[in-house]
């Protein structure tokens, strides 16, 4: 029997990582240490940049405010910035609701400077009538005479020196101005330190990058639009270091993988063989191919670590399976993690029949397992009558141990952290990883979010999926979509409806829900359920239970049923205000139909006019099933950032770089790494000691815990 993870050789080695540099210290300090910031202001910079005060060195500036235009009066133009020398000449405090007037002028004309909710005695001391001050921000014309609405400085002319020429522009939150951030801003980069040079020295001569603390100051303290651009040598030095970072802590997990041991974990191929030869159709090229991949990795001596990605509805269950049956034929046990326990039971589903045939035992294992049942499925599975476990994060509880675990799979791979599958495959000896996604990634991109493994696609569906119709429907017509939808239920359809996404909220999001399902239950009455984000897992598993059982006929829903849910007999799909919703995200929700024999119709919903980026995204689903192309543009149209959501596609969270702007630096940082860790895979020369520090600053502590000398 095999020993829990806490007191593996694998976890006790992680357990001792080297302390945090010294050298870093400076800026991995709170941001209430700098100066001058009490906890509502704290608070802020927490929830514009982060914890420390190397988030804020993170949070560049995204535009560029340039006082160098000092014109005279006379030369001014519509909407440009300036700074101008001016004489006060009178206040008008203005009644009722009128502006604040100040007027002011200088030897070729007038301007006023225009207030709104401001204290007359304030401005009087500010501006002072007779004196002169420096006063610089927009101008616009108003009935052909030049005005100022709330400068963004006034300043004595004796302090000249005092106006911040060309400004940085950051993103802000509410309650936070640009003055406060700008004042922490300069706070942060006092802190900033000198490293080590961790850069290839060829590399860092041939692009003409300056040093860590130089590209840091540089791109805090622009001087032209040209310096914010992702190509301005400072950006392109800092978003090469996260690319780096990742891609160096990518193959350190890598590494160790190869370096734990493996063991063969292919048998004979006879459960293999009897589960093809129950399957009710052939498996595809695609899954062939699959299979063989996947198969060869677990025959070697070093542990699989291989992505199975394939578009919804292209067959990723049953390859899994067979993996998993080729591990139980050498006698040893196989485990599937999936995110949710709806998704645990609907993997249960697919393959408890195939299981049954060939005398396999199976169970599902959640957090709702209790008593007495759960104390003798744990020995079963301790002594190896159980020989596959599918459940959610439950099974990396400490009292769950198998007797002999050979394969671990992980569903929807990106709702996991490393962590949760480390602690997983740490319960069994040279255990193979084989970690699944339904959300197809550009191959541009897949370095980025699959480093760390190889990389099997199913880009094929298997035979007797039909092609799902896809329609434009202005939400005008909804009476029409609605006597539609009765045609199709006394024909004997099941219906999504998904309710749109108003807000990255919950809370609105469930609103939007609640509202729609109230109106058509009143039109269907008891045969519509609702399911959101916000319900406990045990009603979300009732009603889902009743929509697929055929008690209910439409499921109204937010995008909780995006990934997973698995009602073949479901054949229409609508997406209301279908607009608001990504091209990938689209089409993840549109894979829930279709799943059977029947035709099936997805409706998407929009309030026009249309957007031409919008149109775009609506016409390329219309036009292909095809995840890969769909998702090759989705990046054309939104970009690597807006790609689903870091979150929901397995894209990393970069702060610095752009996967596709700075696609030319993911290659050479990938070809770096290996370097790397061909000449130096402890980390112990010079340039290694730097690139730990690397690491450190860009938190992968836990890729130090892989290295060789701990």
């Amino acid at each position: 029997m095999t020993t829990p993870p806490e007191s593996s050789p694998e976890s006790a080695v992680q357990s001792r990582p080297r302390a945090r540099p010294p050298e870093l210290e400076p800026v991995f300090r709170p941001v209430s240490d700098l100066g001058g910031v009490g906890t509502h202001m704290s608070k802020m910079l927490v929830k514009v940049a982060g914890t420390e005060i190397v988030d804020l060195l993170w949070h560049l500036p995204v535009a560029l405010l340039d006082r160098r235009y000092t014109p005279k009066i006379a030369e001014l133009k519509q909407a440009c910035l300036a700074t101008l020398e001016l004489t006060i000449d009178r206040h008008d405090p203005g009644r009722g609701r009128a502006p604040y007037r100040v007027r002011c002028r200088d030897e070729t004309g007038f301007i006023e400077l225009v207030f709104f909710n401001v204290r007359g005695p304030y401005l009087l001391k500010q501006l002072p009538v007779g004196e002169k001050r420096l006063v610089s921000g927009k101008v616009e014309f108003y009935n052909g005479l030049p005005q100022m609405a709330h400068p963004d400085a006034i300043m004595p002319v004796t302090a000249r020196d005092r106006i911040a020429i060309v400004q940085a522009i950051y993103r802000l939150t509410g309650g936070l101005t640009q003055p406060m951030l700008d004042r922490m801003m300069r706070a942060a980069l006092v802190h900033t330190p000198s490293l080590p040079e961790w850069l290839d020295t060829g590399l860092q001569r041939q692009r003409q990058w300056p040093d860590w603390r130089a590209a840091i100051l540089a791109v805090h303290n622009p001087e032209t639009e040209a310096e914010l651009l992702p190509a301005a040598p400072a950006r392109q030095r800092l978003a090469y270091d996260e690319l780096l970072a990742h891609q160096l802590a990518l193959a350190l997990v890598r590494e160790q993988n190869r370096r734990s041991g493996g063991k063969p974990n292919v048998g004979d191929g006879r459960l293999r063989n009897a589960a093809i030869a129950a399957l009710p159709y052939r498996l595809t090229g695609a899954q062939e191919r699959s299979l063989d991949e996947i198969l060869h990795d677990m025959n070697d001596s070093h542990r699989m670590l291989r992505l199975l990605q394939g578009d919804v509805g292209s067959g990723k269950t049953v390859v899994a399976l067979l993996a998993m049956l080729a591990a139980l034929e050498t006698g040893r046990q196989a485990a599937l993690m999936a995110p949710t326990e709806i998704l645990a039971r609907q993997h249960m589903a697919t393959i408890a029949a195939i299981c049954e045939q060939l005398r396999v035992n199976v169970v599902v294992l959640t957090g709702r397992d209790k008593g007495k049942a759960r104390k003798q499925t744990l020995e079963a599975i301790a002594d190896g009558r159980i020989q596959i476990v599918i459940g959610t994060h439950a099974l990396i509880q400490p009292d769950i141990v198998f007797h002999a675990l050979a394969l671990v799979v992980v569903d929807e791979q990106h709702r996991f952290g490393v962590d949760e599958r480390a602690a997983l495959t740490a319960k069994g000896q040279g255990v193979d990883t084989l970690v699944m996604s339904a959300t197809p990634i550009p191959r541009s991109l897949t370095l980025a979010a699959y480093g760390d493994m190889d990389v099997s696609r199913l880009d094929e569906k298997p035979p007797g999926r039909t092609p799902i119709t896809t329609r434009l429907v202005a939400i005008e017509r909804l009476d029409e979509v609605l006597s539609g939808l009765e045609r199709a239920i006394s024909g004997g359809a099941r219906i999504y409806w998904v309710c749109p996404l108003i807000e990255e909220s919950d809370e609105s999001d469930m609103a939007a829900a609640r509202q729609r399902f109230a109106m058509l239950h009143a039109r269907f009455g008891q045969r519509v359920g609702l399911v959101h984000g916000k319900m406990k897992a045990a009603e979300k598993d009732a009603v889902m239970a009743g929509f697929s059982d055929g008690d209910l006929d439409i499921l109204v829903a937010t995008t909780v049923i995006e990934v997973g849910v698995d009602v073949p007999e479901a054949t229409i799909m609508v997406i209301e205000h279908a607009e608001r919703f990504g091209l990938a995200q689209l089409h993840q929700l549109r894979g829930r139909v279709g799943r059977g024999s029947a035709a099936s119709t997805c409706l998407l919903l929009y309030a026009g006019p249309l957007g031409e980026t919008a149109r775009e995204r609506l016409q390329i689903l219309r036009e292909t099933e095809d995840g890969f192309r769909i998702a090759e543009e989705d990046l054309k149209l939104r970009g690597a950032g807006d790609l689903l959501g870091t979150k929901q596609s397995g894209l990393p969270d970069f702060r610095l770089a752009d996967p596709v702007l700075h696609g030319d630096l993911l290659a050479v940082a990938a070809d770096d790494a290996r370097m790397v860790m061909t000449k130096d895979p402890g980390l112990t020369g010079k340039r290694g000691e730097a690139l730990r520090v690397l690491l450190y600053l860009f938190r992968r502590e836990r890729a130090v815990r892989y290295l060789r000398s701990g």
